[in-house]
């Protein structure tokens, strides 16, 4: 019995990932699957498989996720905040869970699957949607964004993976395989530039300009580097100079007459007026309350309507960062910012890994990435790519390409 189920454990587990994206349409499996994983786990793990993942940085992210289930439980709000704390809870289990797995290729290959698969069923939405309606634009458009088959931005973080996954994959020389990872990138870069997401876009040029930074033939990569950082600040500097008072500049318009950039210029500036309210705040307010303080903070809106949208949505911070200060205080985002320099510091030689966390990193900063289950899942993704102990050698060899 136990062979059997270590035979189909790691099975499980990648058809997790492969579901993640289908969460509104089947809720309950990727619940249900990870329930199986939970109740399998010590029936099959072994004392060599914890040698996979690094100790020390297992205890930091441990660390963290105790400090908010006591600082909760200590504050009162442990049953208020857990649904936000049970979705920290999905990432460290994650880790947890892959301890047994034996190849992290069959996952990587789930991101690459669960992409595609996302990618096809969001595609024929939106080919149906041009079919049926006149007035159809992509990018921005509300209609283009009903039609995905999640929220855009988690889509593009997605695709980030994938393309990331894909590029991990390949080997340095000439593999009949690299056509198809080639293929996978390139598809997700289109769709990437289909929905228009700007994290997601801004993202993979920072990416690929980290990517200058390693492997052999240094001396050509940074001068590459350098020339592309100064035509990107020349091209920056230039879009956001304005023409004159009246009329702002071309970027200037493009960043601020986006659907998101009003909601988080609207979110992030509620959630520095709360933190400044509250100061210097060790242990913060919990994260329910956080939100009613937002939404005492959105009735001073001017615009009915749109304090209407914001008090009924419950928007929250879109700052991972603010969030945590806020909710777990100032202690709560030291630990998390700690966990963040701990796998940077042991991952820095390596692109991949590195490559992760600036993905985790950036989408913090738009996004609460732990107020949504999909969110959890690949901020899990990313954890175990980053505490696992078999990246470092697997990534040796894109590192020397």
């Amino acid at each position: 019995m136990k062979i059997l189920l270590s035979a189909i454990y790691p099975y499980i587990y990648l058809l997790l990932f492969v579901t993640i994206p289908f969460e509104d349409y089947v809720r309950a499996l990727p619940n249900i699957l990870l329930g199986i994983l939970v109740i399998v786990f010590p029936i099959i793990v072994k004392k060599e498989d914890f040698k996979k993942i690094d100790r020390s940085l297992i205890l930091v992210l441990l660390l963290f996720f105790g400090y908010l289930m006591v600082n909760a439980f200590l504050s009162g709000t442990l049953g208020e905040d857990f649904s936000i704390i049970k979705k920290v809870l999905i990432a460290v289990g994650l880790v947890l869970l892959y301890i047994p797995v034996n190849d992290f290729d069959k996952i990587k290959k789930a991101i690459i699957f669960s992409s595609m698969a996302a990618i096809i069923f969001s595609v024929i939405n939106i080919i149906i949607l041009t079919n049926t309606l006149n007035d159809f634009h992509f990018g921005n458009s509300p209609m283009i964004i009903e039609a995905l088959l999640v929220d855009r931005l988690y889509l593009g973080l997605l695709a980030v993976l994938s393309i990331l996954v894909s590029y991990s994959l390949m080997r340095p020389k000439f593999h009949p395989k690299n056509r198809y990872y080639l293929a996978n990138i390139i598809i997700n870069m289109l769709f990437v530039f289909l929905i228009g997401t700007k994290v997601a876009l801004l993202l993979l040029v920072f990416l690929l300009l980290l990517r200058q930074l390693y492997g052999t033939k240094k001396q050509v990569r940074i001068p590459i580097l350098v020339l592309f950082v100064a035509i990107l600040g020349t091209l920056f500097y230039v879009g956001f100079t304005h023409k004159d008072d009246k009329e702002p500049s071309m970027l200037t318009s493009l960043v601020t007459n986006t659907m998101t950039w009003e909601l988080r210029s609207e979110t992030w500036e509620c959630g520095w007026k709360i933190a400044k309210k509250e100061g210097v705040n060790l242990t913060g307010i919990g994260f329910y309350n956080a939100k009613d303080q937002l939404i005492l903070c959105y009735e001073n809106i001017v615009n009915s309507e749109k304090r209407q949208n914001f008090t009924t949505k419950r928007y929250n911070t879109h700052n991972q960062f603010l969030d945590f200060y806020i909710s777990a205080g100032l202690i709560g985002v030291l630990l998390f910012s700690a966990l963040i320099i701990a796998l940077f510091i042991k991952n820095r030689n390596n692109y991949f890994p590195i490559a992760s966390l600036l993905s985790l990193v950036a989408y913090c900063m738009f996004e609460n990435v732990f107020h949504r289950q999909i969110g959890a899942y690949y901020i899990g993704f990313i954890l175990i790519v980053l505490l696992s102990n078999k990246m470092v050698a697997q990534n040796k060899t894109i590192n020397e390409g």
